[in-house]
């Protein structure tokens, strides 16, 4: 299909923009059949994608300011298209559970003008293009925190947005002095993320650009210690935010360092995996730490939320096939697990409007459906075998192993810290008697709730079992990459490192 990137971006804005004559009566409905027509062509993205091509297909590319490189450029590989196909699968996932009644028709515009700039990232292959998206994604998330958020909403709100923006504006000037070396070097001006890529710069730019991206990319994953405005936004968001903002939103930043820093700065990022690799560590075990010691259940699923997103970090800066594929697939993961666990919060607070552990207990024997569902997404958070979340972590230690096997011992811990704050949780809130007796009327999920949450289930032990249709489309696009990265780096140190794993993948 000709221009499907594109159909992919705009068709949620167009129908956002059509929404505002919807009636609000009618609103719910027709998210939700935007949302589905939107998730359907991601699918068909994925059918006519071939997975043997490691390199960007579907290309589109219209000039917008010649003068200056700007274009209309979008592309596809291994990499991005799992990541659209879940941004689309959670955005309808989420409507479909919706459980908000106030102004219901503003909150379903803001999600299509949200899955719209989400696309928009993860398509984009101009710098600018891509950080129009970027930014754009801050407007609705903002609104949706602030509008339908908890009591300290605005606060977390304003946070969120100034966090992210100021690390946004410092990756801005990185990208225009990109953009400005690329000018110096070739004597033409261009913004496609793909010319960067045959730029081979002396190492102190490399390091000064370097720097530059990690401030915009690691205060979304969010990196430690950057973190502290993701529970506060976790915490106040309602249900629906809380969902994309783990699912979606975080990926941008680990996606970021994949699709720029390291292609575009491969000494750099071999210099900076040590530093990297200890900002990773604390997030695993300091969060999880937090996390035990949490008594909101929501708080707990937030702060589990950054410990996982530095192992994700890990596999990344594993700088070998198998660390940035399990990383991403991690990415994926981590997505349908954290947001079916926000969604599962989401339902319990419905009911009692309480989140806080100590009100419940018990709730196995009044909502088996519902205990039955969280203990299967809450054993996938912590890895378990044949679920989603064990082959991502798995790669992800296997690929960081090549590089320090202590520091990988110790990343090894999150899968028994985790095991100790969920299932913690899981003790408190639905084994023992049921002493409050508010709990005992509470009613088990329903048909609505029910198709909102059994299709991750389903994702959930499908890829556990056979991961192979994901996985193999975003390795050959990741090897297609390091490849690349060992024939542009300079150092001996970097090719090294990058290859080493390559060569074991082939021997084998």
């Amino acid at each position: 299909m000709d221009n499907i990137l594109s159909i992919l971006i705009f068709f949620p804005a167009l129908a956002g923009l059509l929404g505002f004559i919807v009636d609000k009566d009618s609103a719910r409905a027709y998210g939700i059949s935007v949302a589905t027509i939107e998730f359907l062509l991601a699918l068909w993205l994925w059918m006519i994608f071939d997975g043997s091509n490691g390199g960007m297909q579907f290309i589109e590319m219209v000039p917008l300011i010649a003068d200056f490189g700007i274009s209309y450029y979008l592309g596809v590989d291994g990499i991005s298209l799992f990541i659209v196909v879940m941004a689309t699968l959670m955005v309808l996932l989420g409507m479909i559970g919706l459980s908000i009644k106030k102004d219901i028709k503003n909150m379903i515009i803001s999600l299509l003008f949200l899955e719209m700039t989400m696309v928009g990232v993860f398509l984009a292959l101009d710098a600018i293009i891509f950080y129009l998206f970027w930014e754009l994604s801050l407007v609705p998330m903002l609104y949706i925190i602030g509008a339908w958020g908890g009591p300290r909403r605005v606060y977390a709100a304003v946070k969120f947005f100034l966090y992210t923006f100021f690390g946004s504006l410092i990756m801005l000037v990185g990208m225009l002095f990109l953009a400005y070396l690329y000018h110096d070097i070739t004597g033409v001006w261009s913004f496609a993320i793909t010319d960067w890529y045959a730029l081979v710069l002396p190492f102190k730019y490399q390091m000064w650009l370097f720097i530059a991206f990690f401030f915009g990319f690691a205060i979304k994953v969010p990196m430690f210690p950057f973190h502290t405005w993701l529970p506060y936004a976790h915490g106040q968001a309602p249900t629906i935010g809380s969902v994309i903002l783990a699912a979606v939103l975080l990926k941008m930043g680990t996606y970021g360092f994949i699709r720029f820093s390291l292609p575009i700065l491969p000494d750099a990022s071999v210099e900076m995996i040590t530093p990297i690799a200890i900002l990773s560590l604390i997030m695993i075990v300091y969060t999880a730490m937090i996390a035990y010691s949490q008594k909101d259940m929501k708080q707990v699923i937030a702060y589990s939320s950054v410990s996982h997103m530095g192992i994700i970090m890990l596999g990344v800066f594993a700088m070998n096939a198998e660390g940035i594929s399990g990383s991403i697939f991690l990415m994926l993961s981590h997505g349908v697990v954290s947001g079916a666990l926000f969604m599962l919060v989401g339902v319990i607070y419905d009911r009692r409007h309480t989140k806080m552990m100590s009100e419940f207990g018990g709730l196995a024997s009044v909502m088996p459906k519902y205990a039955t569902i969280f203990g299967i997404m809450l054993m996938a958070s912590v890895g378990l075998p044949l679920t989603i979340g064990f082959v991502g972590e798995f790669l992800v230690l296997l690929g960081f192993y090549k590089i320090s096997p202590i520091m990988t011992l110790i990343a090894g811990s999150t899968i028994i810290l985790g095991a100790v704050y969920m299932l913690s949780l899981y003790k408190q809130t639905f084994f023992g008697p049921v002493t409050n007796q508010e709990n005992h009327k509470l009613k088990d999920l329903d048909k609505k709730e029910m198709m909102s949450l059994l299709p991750l289930v389903a994702i959930v032990v499908w890829l556990g079992v056979y991961p192979k249709p994901i996985l193999e489309p975003i390795d050959n696009s990741v090897k297609h990459l390091v490849a690349f990265m060992d024939k542009k780096a300079k150092t001996q140190e970097a090719k090294d490192i990058i290859i080493s794993t390559t060569l074991i993948r082939e021997e084998k």
